[in-house]
Parts: structure tokens; sequence; C-alpha cells
């Protein structure tokens, strides 16, 4: 047995479920919703779920949290960080229970945050994310732009990729008995 350390953290260990597709993960990163930013603090592990946005030419992500907290502190302490995507898919019944299964997709990013102190960068990344969860809005017509004064009321940050990795089970349209989460738990 190979140890898994031996391997590049961008390893999939399930190959034929592992996505290559630098464009499938680059769409990916533009649509899903919500992120989420691992980070360490003295071995303690945090994670902070949050929106985010994939700015393509700066091969980074942008998001924000308020001006303290754990967030701040961790990445200020210029360690690497890990970030996360997901979407699940169809629930797959079987015969048997540990045969049951998923669909998903997901995307993982490994690199650096930085707090960004660059005001002119801090509203491009804002904008980014309005951006994104507002599309059919636009400043100054929909809503007052960014101002400088609001820009100290939060924190901006980049996470700068270094690598990563997607990854995604998928199966026939016609899976017997396949069903979305959504449609069950509502009834139940």
């Amino acid at each position: 047995m190979t140890d898994v350390n031996d391997r590049p953290i961008t390893h999939v260990r399930r190959q034929d479920r592992a996505v290559t597709d630098e464009a499938w993960i680059r769409a990916f990163l533009h649509r899903a919703a919500v992120g989420t930013l691992a980070t360490v603090s003295e071995g303690q592990p945090f994670l902070n779920s949050n929106l985010f946005a994939y700015d393509e030419a700066a091969h980074a992500i942008y998001m924000h949290t308020a001006r303290v907290g754990r967030t701040r502190s961790n990445v200020e302490n210029d360690g690497p960080i890990c970030f996360t995507i997901s979407e699940m898919g169809r629930l797959l019944p079987a015969k048997e229970a540990l045969e049951f299964s998923v669909e998903y997709s997901g995307v993982m990013v490994f690199g650096t945050a930085v707090l960004i102190d660059d005001p002119v960068e801090a509203e491009h990344g804002l904008q980014l994310l309005l951006d994104k969860y507002a599309p059919h809005l636009k400043p100054g017509q929909d809503y007052r732009p960014i101002m400088p004064e609001e820009l100290k009321r939060t924190a901006v940050y980049r996470i700068n990729i270094d690598a990563w990795s997607g990854k995604q089970k998928k199966v026939a349209d016609d899976f017997t008995g396949a069903y979305w989460y959504e449609d069950v738990a509502r009834d139940a």
C-alpha cells in the first residue's frame, strides 16, 4: 500500500472520477455558490464557509469576512490553505445499504490566502462578489457603488491558487430509482 503522503496533494484516489479538464474546473469555480476555506492555527484546523468569486485573469479567489476574527488571524499566520466547493447530485439507491451512493462534483484548491490592504484591489474583489451574486443589478444604477469608508468595515482576502483538483461522479440519466434529496426532504 502506497503512503498517501507520497502523492501530490492534488492526487484523486479514484482516478475514474478525477477531472483534469481545467476549463471544467474554472467553470465550476465560476458557478458554485458557496466555498469553504480551511486554515490552521497552532495545529487546530478551522473551516469558514463563505461566498466567493473566482477571478480567472488573476487565477485567484476573492472572499470577505469581518475585520476581526479567526479567519483573519489564521490567514495572517501565512500558512497554507485549502479551499473547496462541491455540489450534490442525485442519490443512487441500491439493494444493499453499503452500495447506496450519490452523484457529486467538487474542486479543491491549494495555495495561500492574503488580506488585501490595497483599496483598489479590495474594491475589485468585492465588486466581483456583487457581480457574481447579483449579475442583474448594476452599480450606480440599481445600488450605490462601493464607497471607500465601506472598505474599512470588511476584510477582503485573495486566495492565490497554487494547485487544484477536480472530482466528479455522474451516472446515466436513466439510473433506476435515482432521486434528488430536495424531493424527499420536503416530504419527510
